[in-house]
């Protein structure tokens, strides 16, 4: 039997939505005051959650704690107070969307997580609008 266990963080961070091959006008139309060139910032809040098998020896899917530390040192340490365009690949290139932004914690903690673990991140914007990747049917 599967069961699901959830950790929650927060990160700070600005950045701007544009797209390189367009103008400011066009980033503008399409992108509104997200696109201003002096960038905006979100008070990003984090859910991790983690799929998997209750181990009969700990009682745990995962230790919490271990997962916790996972958070921080790979993505709240790289993000946090962070201008994302300038100072976080791939933003550099890649539009930091919180779809993009989801998309990239995925990987960096799937990366981290043994393969045995189902992973799903949401990621908060703000109270009203969020993200989930990946998306199961």
């Amino acid at each position: 039997m599967k069961i699901a266990v959830f950790r929650k963080s927060h990160f700070n961070a600005s950045h701007r939505i544009f797209n390189a091959n367009w103008d400011d006008k066009k980033n503008f139309e399409v992108f509104g005051k997200c696109s201003n060139p002096h960038f905006h910032g979100h008070n990003y809040n984090l859910e991790v959650k983690v799929v998997g098998e209750v181990d009969p020896d700990t009682g745990y899917v995962i230790d919490l704690k271990i997962l916790n530390e996972l958070i921080n040192l790979h993505v709240i340490e790289r993000f946090d107070h962070k201008n994302l365009n300038v100072e976080v690949e791939p933003f550099q290139t890649l539009i930091p969307s919180s779809e993009n932004i989801c998309i990239e914690i995925w990987k960096i903690l799937r990366l981290k997580l043994d393969e045995k673990y189902d992973l799903t991140i949401r990621l908060y914007e703000s109270e009203r609008n969020f993200v989930e990747y990946p998306v199961k049917y």
